[in-house]
């Protein structure tokens, strides 16, 4: 017999084999989606669950104090760590509950009872548990509570058991702070782990009872999200992450303004909007005061214009705009006599009764010089310059010095600035004209020109456009720039614009009589890092609270509160590495783009001279093989 046969133990046995069908070798090899979230090993110890290479940890909240304040929940739901959270409420049944405390009411009033018997100081925690028990009975039996037995319960996940302590510490330390007792679910981890789980089992039963009102206390979605289903990118959420995202032009007006100290990010965030809001198709028009905006012109294609003396670009302030369809000409000429008039007001610091009226003739009798008349077609007729006025005015009885003062425009030291036919063009998505060169005493003079320029421009086709004011402040120093500046907020929207102003200093802009009207004009309002001789005002133009003043005052760089209406959240302006090295106003970083421009140019041209030389040997060796063929 054989070694076989013996293992068989019959020599003549078979052995029969079941044959596997192909259908069950394909479901045997079939993932299931348990499979899939299923982790690679599981260890359940007495103080933690092992799940793979992570490592959860159950907690379970014990004890609360007697009174729960609103949001208390808030510091652990936007912690910056990775947990899941468990909230069990169970109803209880209100007769039951009122049976039970008749019980409790008898036995804490025996109590009391019996210590005035015996002739003891009363007991103050019996008296305010006699008090609470009355009140809450009250209320039950009025249907204005409920009691509930409720679980909190917070599972946090780490990658060692060092990192599980130090988040087990900081949940602690924070609710502890508040009277809120927290202990980990020893030897309970298992169930403890299922029931944070999206499963609806409450599988570790620790509960307290709390009535409605700190119950509600509880509600975990505190963190407030400000933002739309479109728009552009503006930041993010300090408080929770989330996408600060809004379309100016779907608000009830397109205006914003930016308050900020210096240094603090202002120009960084608006540019970062310009950037974004190009690609909308959205036109935009900048007046620069400190030429920050000329790199990032020339990135997006636009056009660029230095308003200075001696510069080679000018605006007539007399160009008169076509009249828009229903428009009379005679409501376009005397609209723009209105203006001019405030221009020269800006110019003169000031001007009388009288003279206010010799200036509004004299403006008429200009452009009637000029056959420019309410009752003409002036479209295609040459507008009067600044030197026709003065002609006129100087034909006028007592109007010495007003023509003195004028003089310096036309013929002194300022003749360069108004005094000269317009050569500018906006039909460009992107515009900007730069005031940094200009003198001071004539920085407002040239934003209500720019502005007014920018105005009349606007009005001839509709299209989304947004203005962009930097250094708003300049425009708030007169009454007549600060006033047009206003009507530009209020009128900007039937045409489709978007007025945003930005300013460092916050008194001269609130010190105008339209600083405030401007800014309730503005359904957005940027606010970043303040400085401590403005933030008592800026506090109360907004509304803040003390806890939002500091915010403001411990900012980071491009760290503030975002508003749109009565709503707003911390933010944070985020751009992208490549949107960064375009609308940067460090001085540090733009010396290191620049130096490594020069370098790339140094070594392409390094490149380029070889190049030339092998050219110039490879065209020498063919003219001496040329002349040996000879």
């Amino acid at each position: 017999m054989g070694i076989l046969d013996q293992f068989l133990g019959k020599k003549n046995k078979k052995i029969e084999i079941e044959p596997i069908l192909p259908q069950e070798i394909y479901d045997a090899g079939v993932l299931e989606l348990k499979d899939i979230i299923a982790p690679s090993a599981l260890k359940i110890t007495p103080k933690d669950t092992r799940l793979g290479e992570k490592i959860a940890r159950t907690f379970f909240v014990i004890s609360y104090p007697k009174f729960l304040t609103d949001n208390w929940f808030s510091p652990i739901i936007n912690l910056d760590k990775e947990f899941d959270i468990s909230i069990f409420i169970h109803p209880v049944d209100t007769d039951q509950v009122l049976r039970q405390f008749q019980k409790k009411v008898a036995e804490v009033q025996s109590q009391i009872m019996a210590r005035e018997s015996k002739g003891l100081v009363r007991d103050p925690t019996l008296d305010t548990a006699y008090q609470n028990l009355e009140n809450l009975r009250d209320k039950l039996q009025q249907a204005e509570e409920k009691l509930f037995d409720v679980g909190v319960y917070i599972s946090v996940y780490g990658d060692s058991e060092a990192e599980l302590d130090a988040a087990e510490s900081e949940i602690r330390s924070i609710l502890e702070s508040k009277m809120i007792y927290v202990r980990p679910a020893l030897f309970q981890q298992e169930q403890g782990f299922k029931s944070t789980l999206p499963l609806g089992e409450d599988l570790l039963r620790v509960h307290s009872k709390l009535n409605s009102a700190p119950l509600s206390s509880i509600f975990p979605f505190v963190s407030f999200d400000l933002t739309s289903d479109k728009g552009i990118l503006y930041g993010i959420n300090r408080h929770n992450s989330s996408l600060v995202l809004f379309d100016r032009y779907s608000l009830p007006n397109y205006n914003s303004v930016t308050f900020a100290k210096s240094g603090s990010g202002k120009s960084y965030a608006v540019k970062l909007e310009i950037l974004r809001s190009l690609m909308f198709d959205i036109e935009v028009m900048v007046i620069d005061p400190e030429k920050e905006y000329e790199y990032l012109s020339q990135a997006m294609d636009g056009r660029y214009f230095n308003i200075s003396l001696t510069s080679e670009h000018h605006i007539n302030p007399f160009d008169l705009p076509i009249a828009r369809e229903g428009e009379s000409q005679a409501n376009v000429l005397r609209s723009n006599t209105i203006n001019l008039v405030g221009l020269f007001r800006v110019m003169f610091g000031g001007l009388s009764p009288e003279e206010d009226a010799i200036i509004d003739k004299a403006v008429t009798e200009t452009y009637a010089l000029k056959d420019i008349t309410p009752d003409v077609d002036f479209t295609n007729i040459e507008p009067p310059l600044l030197s026709d006025f003065e002609l006129v005015l100087s034909g006028m009885e007592g109007t010495e010095k007003l023509t003195q003062k004028l003089s310096k425009f036309t013929k002194g030291t300022w003749s360069g600035f108004i005094n000269q036919p317009t050569n500018v063009d906006i039909n460009k998505k992107f515009v900007v004209f730069s005031l940094r060169d200009m003198e001071d005493d004539l920085k407002s003079v040239a934003m209500y020109i720019i502005t007014h320029y920018i105005w009349n421009a606007v009005r001839k086709n509709l299209r989304k456009r947004l203005l962009v004011i930097e250094e708003a402040w300049w425009m708030m120093k007169t009454e007549d720039t600060a006033s047009f500046l206003f009507s530009l907020a209020k009128r900007g929207r039937k045409y489709f614009l978007g007025l945003s102003t930005i300013t460092q200093d916050v008194n001269d802009f609130l010190s105008s009589p339209y600083g405030l009207p401007i800014i309730t004009n503005s359904s957005i309002q940027l606010l970043l890092k303040q400085s401590p001789t403005s933030i008592d005002v800026v506090q109360k133009t907004f509304n803040l609270t003390d806890e939002e003043k500091y915010l403001l005052l411990e900012s980071n760089v491009g760290e503030g509160i975002f508003f749109t209406g009565l709503k707003h959240v911390a933010i944070k302006i985020i751009a992208s590495y490549t949107e960064d090295q375009i609308i940067t106003s460090d001085p540090s970083q733009i010396l290191a783009i620049r130096q490594s421009e020069k370098e790339l140019e140094e070594s392409s041209e390094g490149t380029k001279k070889p190049m030339e030389e092998l050219k110039n040997v490879n065209e020498l060796t063919q003219k001496k093989d040329a002349e040996k063929q000879s």
